[in-house]
């Protein structure tokens, strides 16, 4: 994967010379946006080359701000780098050492809305600049244009590292005012395509709907339900998403054990699976200080 990546940056520093420019640029923003789908077994060699493809891709999106499956695999790829690396490891430090976990939650927040500007920049541009300004209005979400199919996952990882960076603020109260636009953001795409990402919609409408002032907690369950039928055993995310949203904050200890144990049978060397077993396992290592 490197030595393609490394290619892929010689070829995108010799673009300028190059005509026509913008389908050069454009081909190597799609072989980019196809590395990011790519899966990488080793947790460790993904946090080594995670910068560098985030930086080369952020660069070609940059000159390409409209191609969607770029601007999906760069704000996928921030909020998955901060979430399995930055803001996990705060969590880990912060019993030992305060301040270095504070650090790291600041980091992890820059880098979730670094992916939320990414990913509804990409979305404004194919919305001629309406959407969050609709989505702000407090219309009824019929009352919407429908999301295309095409940026349901665009749209899941702009409301994820949103919801994400507002979990890590909740000391500003114009950041978590945001919630709600948030919420009808994973409603919209939700609507579109409900199973997407083998319930990881509707695992984070769940986490959302469990979060959110007022919210119904039967929603919520019959969300994570979804979830957990759309991903078919094969997304350990959707075990450990209900385990931390509602079992723990329910004081269910019997729950929160059995959703992780689940989570740790999910089998697959997928990227996404492996950093939620790992968190599983800690999370039930830490059950005690938690209950």
């Amino acid at each position: 994967m490197m030595a393609r990546l490394l290619g892929l940056l010689l070829l995108a520093s010799l673009l300028s010379a190059c005509s026509p420019r913008l389908l050069l640029v454009r081909g190597v923003a799609d072989e980019l946006a196809s590395q990011g789908q790519a899966e990488e077994e080793d947790l460790g060699l993904a946090r080594e080359a995670g910068a560098f493809y985030l930086k080369l891709s952020e660069s070609l999106l940059r000159q390409t701000p409209d191609h969607l499956a770029l601007a999906e695999s760069v704000a996928g790829g921030f909020t998955q780098y901060s979430y399995a690396f930055v803001a996990f490891e705060a969590e880990r430090l912060d019993g030992r050492d305060a301040r270095a976990a504070q650090l790291l939650r600041q980091r992890a927040a820059r880098l979730y809305q670094r992916a939320q500007r990414h990913a509804m920049t990409a979305l404004e541009l194919h919305h001629g600049g309406t959407l969050l300004k609709a989505l702000q209005g407090g219309q009824p979400l019929a009352a919407l244009p429908a999301l295309p199919p095409e940026q349901v996952g665009l749209a899941y990882w702009a409301a994820a590292s949103w919801g994400a960076a507002i979990s890590l603020s909740k000391d500003r109260p114009e950041a978590v005012a945001d919630l709600p636009t948030v919420q009808r953001l994973a409603e919209l795409a939700w609507a579109t395509r409900p199973e997407h990402g083998d319930g990881a919609l509707a695992a984070l409408l769940g986490t959302l709907e469990a979060a959110r002032p007022g919210g119904s907690s039967a929603r919520a369950e019959a969300l994570f339900a979804q979830a957990i039928a759309a991903g078919g055993g094969r997304n350990a995310g959707v075990y450990v998403g209900k385990a931390e949203s509602l079992a723990q904050p329910a004081g269910d200890r019997a729950a929160f054990d059995a959703l992780l144990r689940q989570a740790l049978a999910v089998p697959g060397n997928s990227l996404g699976n492996q950093v939620m077993r790992v968190r599983a396992q800690w999370l039930l290592d830490s059950a005690d200080d938690l209950f």
